[in-house]
């Protein structure tokens, strides 16, 4: 069952690899509400259900100091793995799927372009909070 996930990952990836590059981040913004009740974003964001999520794309996985990550995030992430867009575009399809037994209670974002405008509305925060 295992190797059915992750081939159904890999497959996903391939079908969705170019979408994010064109996301469009203004209508990111929008997707990202529904987000907002669990993760912060921009200047003063911190902590709250979920991490902070200031420069995700390229930082390490599980990486945010005082955030308590589940163990399956802190496994997720050894190694010095990084939220890239292919593995963010991945883990927000389907976060259960993708890192079983983590904390995100979020069942995913299914439509492609609401997951390339939400990486592209991430993209462009560095990780104090500052527009990049």
């Amino acid at each position: 069952m295992k190797n059915v996930t992750v081939l159904a990952s890999v497959a996903f990836l391939a079908l969705t690899a170019t979408a994010f590059a064109d996301g469009d981040a203004a209508k990111g913004e929008k997707v990202f509400k529904k987000c907002q009740a669990c993760h912060d974003v921009g200047a003063n964001a911190k902590n709250k259900v979920g991490p902070e999520l200031n420069g995700i794309v390229g930082r390490k996985i599980a990486s945010i100091e005082g955030f308590k990550y589940s163990p399956a995030m802190i496994e997720f992430g050894a190694g010095d793995k990084v939220w890239d867009e292919a593995t963010l575009t991945t883990y927000l399809h389907n976060p259960k799927e993708a890192i079983p037994k983590n904390k995100m209670a979020f069942v995913g974002l299914k439509k492609d372009d609401d997951l390339s405008d939400v990486i592209a509305y991430l993209s462009q925060f560095n990780e104090d909070g500052s527009a990049k």
